[in-house]
């Protein structure tokens, strides 16, 4: 049994689905969330095994990256992702615990449930396949965290710490620097890794360790 929250910020699809989770015998209890800030309120108050976060949404993406900002620790499934791969590959570099497309049946989202519970990182096997061919897109490019020779040492440090979920303030303790020292190594590793956000950095990073992708388990 299961208890889980489901962000959508689309009443009709969100009460539908809510309604038909709770009828789920594999589902203790299922709260619902319209946005980031009563995600957090709702995580908070349950402690739930997983957060779904529907693509679906008007801004599916970054209510996705907002709530893994704000909840790091917590499970999330990305549902109702494009299958077109673009969205499941942005999806991905969240760092997020699982992958459940629009063209998903409620036994692939139990599946992939299950097995985040367990601790796997679960994906289609469309999705594994994408990303296998983004990472090694990436090495022959040389823009990959571990292939890029053009992070200095110290900026490489900045990123590992980075995917560690520190912050710029925890850096700098760590590393025994000043703190703008610490913004100016983040903004010149984005440059160079070619990212937008800190979470797409620490994302590549995972997603280029090898023994990271064995945890992705593709929903039979």
């Amino acid at each position: 049994m299961t208890l889980v929250v489901l962000v959508d910020d689309t009443v009709l699809t969100r009460e539908a689905l809510a309604a038909q989770l709770r009828s789920e015998e594999w589902t203790s209890e299922v709260r619902s969330a319209v946005d980031p800030e009563s995600t957090v309120r709702a995580a908070l108050d349950t402690q739930p095994a997983v957060i779904l976060v529907s693509l679906a949404s008007v801004h599916g993406l970054q209510m996705l990256c907002a709530v893994r900002k704000a909840l790091p620790a917590t499970k999330v499934i990305a549902i109702a992702v494009s299958d077109d791969g673009d969205e499941a590959l942005a999806c991905a570099r969240t760092g997020l615990a699982g992958i459940v497309l629009r063209s998903g049946s409620l036994s692939d989202l139990q599946a992939a449930v299950a097995g985040v519970v367990r601790g796997e990182t679960v994906c289609p096997p469309s999705v594994v396949g994408a990303l296998v061919r983004h990472i090694a897109d990436e090495a022959v490019a040389g823009h990959g965290p571990d292939g890029d020779e053009r992070l200095t040492s110290r900026e490489r440090e900045v990123l590992v710490l980075i995917e560690q979920g520190l912050t710029n303030k925890e850096i700098s303790c760590r590393l025994g620097i000043e703190e703008r020292t610490v913004k100016n190594h983040v903004h010149n590793l984005l440059e160079k890794l070619r990212v937008r956000h800190r979470s797409e950095a620490a994302a590549m990073l995972r997603a280029t360790r090898v023994p990271e992708l064995r945890t992705l388990v593709p929903v039979p």
